[in-house]
């Protein structure tokens, strides 16, 4: 029995140890990243975004557990010449909090990007979705389709995946008890001993910039809260992808498709030409690259951007 006790006494130790080092982890994450941006309540949800120059409104969402610093190395002033830029955390995701009562799921987060584009009055903008962020966008064409002009995707998830990406399977965790445990205690050590290889995946075949952690935000991964959002994200993706694909063909808006041939995330085939045999009318454009191309190819990812919402 002594021995039994001492067992559970040490992994109680053991535990709130994880915890204390987690917390002071975010702590001095935050500290170093602040928010840059403004907030605004949607529902339950409260989204942190950043907004720079003045035209058309072009709204950019990020992918799977990123958040809007992604976009950090995209030529931002170029863009605001002549638009209206604005960077969004989705719900969960960076700053933005996401309510107890909000669901995950693709639909309930482009119901929120809806809200948050009329809470601004912006008229129709062009609606760009990164990986999961371009889920959302055509989540948004297809249920809100008042709210969006044309949507530009880059790189984006169209179809369901049976399986997680590999640089993702550590966030399947089913169980919400266990999300929040594991989130507190176990999650920012690991990330911290993982995380460079999970990053060369992502990036791949393309090398992770020596900055990447402060100028795209990655510390901000380092948080309870954002690996506990990023693991309830990936688990709620599945659950509307099947309706989405069999309502691609209705969209009647302009769609431009951004992907790279070596992307080793999302494969270009299964989620860049079956779109568009789905949309005949949406253009696909495929580049030498991986995953984060507004990272690792922002001049062109840019140019790309503004030829489209030139017209």
């Amino acid at each position: 029995m002594t021995i039994v006790l001492s067992i559970i006494v040490l992994l109680i130790i053991v535990i709130a140890g994880l915890a204390v080092f987690s917390s002071y982890v975010a702590n001095k994450v935050e500290k170093a990243l602040p928010p840059q941006g403004k907030f605004v309540d949607i529902g339950g949800d409260r989204i942190h975004y950043v907004e720079q120059g003045s035209g058309p409104a072009i709204v950019i969402v990020h992918g799977l557990a990123g958040q809007l610093l992604n976009f950090a190395y995209l030529p931002m002033q170029e863009l605001a010449r002549s638009h209206r830029v604005i960077l969004i955390d989705r719900p969960g995701a960076g700053y933005s909090t996401r309510g107890a009562q909000s669901s995950a799921a693709i639909f309930s987060q482009a119901a929120t990007v809806a809200g948050f584009i009329d809470a601004l009055k912006l008229d129709k903008p062009m609606l760009v979705g990164h990986s999961l962020g371009g889920a959302l966008a055509l989540a948004v064409a297809l249920n809100h389709p008042q709210s969006v002009s044309r949507l530009a995707l880059i790189a984006p998830l169209t179809h369901a995946e049976t399986d997680p990406p590999a640089a993702f399977r550590g966030l399947a965790i089913p169980s919400a008890l266990m999300r929040r445990v594991i989130s507190h205690t176990l999650a920012i050590p690991l990330s911290i001993k993982t995380g460079a290889k999970v990053l060369e995946v992502v990036f791949g075949p393309e090398p992770v910039p020596k900055d990447f952690r402060v100028k795209g935000g990655g510390l901000l991964g380092l948080r309870p809260r954002s690996f506990y959002a990023a693991s309830t994200d990936m688990l709620a993706i599945s659950a509307d992808m099947p309706t989405m694909e069999r309502r691609y063909a209705t969209l009647r808006l302009p769609i431009d498709v951004l992907y790279g041939r070596q992307d080793r995330v999302l494969n270009y085939q299964r989620h860049g030409e079956a779109l568009q045999q789905k949309i005949p009318h949406a253009t696909l454009k495929l580049v030498d690259g991986g995953h984060m191309l507004p990272v690792t190819a922002p001049a062109m990812t840019a140019d790309w951007l503004l030829a489209i919402a030139n017209g």
